[in-house]
């Protein structure tokens, strides 16, 4: 007799089944074929240790590294570790906080709402009445207030619906003049190859041609931190350059946590699911540190020359916490600002009011880019969207304004 079959184990079958349940309806893709696997691992290692029963589970149900904290979790809750399941409790009891206490994390929220699904949808046996939504002055819809929401404060199913308004999102970068020109009977310049083209057509009748700048969005080029830091807004940015990649053309984009990963041909595929399982599999330091300077020195080194031609504008997504303290990272960000046309530093600390870049990491950046943003919610995105359409401000403008910033803090 098999551990799983044994008597007096109670019924683990369907609690395995349970379980499986509720990695689903907290986000992981679990279908009926790992709920067999995961069956079957467990006829294969038994239940007599802990440890051989948890990993046996965690080969079945995670396929991904941002799936691992979640499984963590989940494991420890429903299997009954005392002290998760009592901090999970108290994350289900109505929050009594000051404004300054912190914030219980995502992930506990996902599970709060897989293990007990409609929670608050229910008071005393009765149901409760839905409430009506307006439409008049001074009120909000739900896509209204889930476009302020922070990232790391939705739901799973929140997530699903942000990921969704992120696939709708395009790039409209501003278009620059190149080097090339075409022909337009409105331009400013004359065409004298045209002119003697038509001339020879003609049969010797002089007619004058013009030309005017070509003119195409410049590249895109993405710099995104996955470290530890940052792991809670990473997985929505990745939703984010997919759909920037499969909207518009010359998008490079690069993953950095204490090396450097280029992505870009893994977030061209159509379907981001596939997308984004290439990814998984080719990046080797999610969620680890940060090592900004030796990144950004490998990128300097081996890509600046080949995907930061015809005046790029580079997005740098970091918090900007460095492992190494900024050493080398002022010297590595100069450069990087003198090779692309438009920097702009995406940071989510910047949501909070008092934000100041203290850091030695920070000071080191801050000096170097042209616009400094916040990066935590759809609005913030959306905005980002709206000012790459703008005129860029004028480069020595805004360093001087970062840097009276970055002395004041």
């Amino acid at each position: 007799m098999t551990a799983a079959e044994a008597p007096g184990k109670g019924r683990l079958l369907e609690n395995l089944m349970y379980f499986a349940r509720t990695l689903r309806a907290a986000g992981l893709p679990v279908g009926p074929g790992k709920v067999l696997a995961a069956t079957e691992a467990v006829r294969a290692v038994g239940i007599a240790n802990r440890g051989d029963f948890y990993w046996a589970l965690h080969a079945v149900f995670v396929n991904r590294r941002d799936q691992r904290d979640l499984f963590d979790q989940a494991f420890h809750i429903f299997w009954r570790n005392p002290q998760l399941l009592e901090k999970m409790m108290g994350l289900l009891l109505p929050e009594m906080r000051s404004p300054d206490a912190p914030k219980g994390e995502e992930l506990s929220r996902r599970l709060a709402e897989a293990l007990h699904p409609g929670r608050g949808e229910t008071q005393g046996g009765e149901p409760q009445e839905k409430e009506i939504e307006l439409d008049a002055a001074m009120t909000f819809s739900d896509r209204e207030i889930l476009q302020k929401m922070d990232f790391e404060q939705m739901s799973a199913e929140e997530i699903e619906r942000a990921k969704q308004l992120i696939k709708l999102m395009t790039m409209p970068l501003r278009e620059m003049p190149t080097r090339r020109f075409r022909g337009d009977p409105r331009g400013a310049r004359a065409d004298m190859r045209g002119t003697l083209r038509a001339t020879l057509r003609s049969g010797g009748l002089l007619t004058l041609k013009w030309k005017s700048r070509r003119t195409r969005p410049p590249p895109l080029v993405i710099l995104c931190d996955i470290s530890g830091s940052m792991s809670r807004y990473s997985r929505l940015f990745l939703h984010f350059m997919h759909a920037v990649t499969n909207d518009r053309d010359r998008v490079h984009t690069f993953l950095f946590g204490t090396r450097l990963t280029n992505i870009t041909r893994y977030l061209r595929y159509k379907d981001v699911d596939i997308a984004l399982d290439k990814v998984a599999e080719a990046v080797e330091d999610w969620s680890g540190g940060t090592r900004i300077g030796q990144c950004l020195a490998e990128f300097n080194r081996r890509w600046s020359r080949r995907v930061l031609a015809q005046g790029a504008v580079v997005l740098f997504i970091t918090d900007g916490l460095d492992r190494d303290a900024g050493v080398g990272l002022g010297k590595e960000m100069d450069r990087l600002h003198k090779s692309c046309r438009r920097l702009i530093w995406l940071n989510p600390l910047l949501r909070y009011e008092g934000f100041a870049p203290k850091s030695l990491g920070m000071r080191a950046i801050l000096p170097h880019v042209d616009e400094f943003r916040p990066v935590h919610n759809l609005e913030s995105l959306r905005e980002l969207v709206d000012a790459l359409s703008k005129p860029a401000p004028r480069r020595l403008e805004a360093a001087a304004a970062w840097r009276e910033r970055g002395e004041a803090a």
